[in-house]
């Protein structure tokens, strides 16, 4: 599939697979857009045209575990119709961290997946199942 992305920024990096078979691209931090006690704002200089019935979806590195940070909203959601620079937005776990990511450094990845469009159809019942209303931990240990 090929998907169109923008360089807002010329040191912007377009984003790449690592290794073959990765799901998710890398996008590089190109700027901090704010830096204050608690959050942290980096700018990829990058935007995306997510094709129609598809999302981007943007994750944390795995070397987020190295660093003091918390990516702000989990899971981010490019829709389709979002032109605007993609941004990674971190919590500080910590105040102030001793380790966070600096300029140049790849800061979290880009999914690309295709989803079904729903309708909901309220009902007054639904099936039964075996997990029924089961909620936390009804799964067992």
């Amino acid at each position: 599939m090929k998907v169109k992305v923008k360089k807002l920024d010329p040191n912007a990096i377009i984003p790449k697979y690592a290794k073959a078979g990765d799901a998710g691209l890398d996008l590089t931090a190109i700027s901090i857009i704010s830096d204050d006690p608690f959050q942290i704002t980096y700018g990829t200089g990058l935007a995306i045209e997510i094709p129609e019935d598809h999302v981007g979806l943007i994750f944390p590195r795995s070397s987020i575990r190295k660093m003091e940070l918390q990516l702000s909203n989990s899971v981010g959601v490019i829709d389709s119709g979002y032109r605007g620079e993609i941004q990674f937005t971190f919590n500080k776990i910590c105040g102030v961290p001793s380790k966070k990511y600096e300029i140049g450094e790849r800061v979290g990845q880009l999914v690309i997946i295709e989803y079904p469009e729903i309708e909901l159809v309220e009902y007054k019942e639904l099936s039964s199942s075996e997990r029924g209303s089961g909620g936390f931990g009804s799964t067992g240990k």
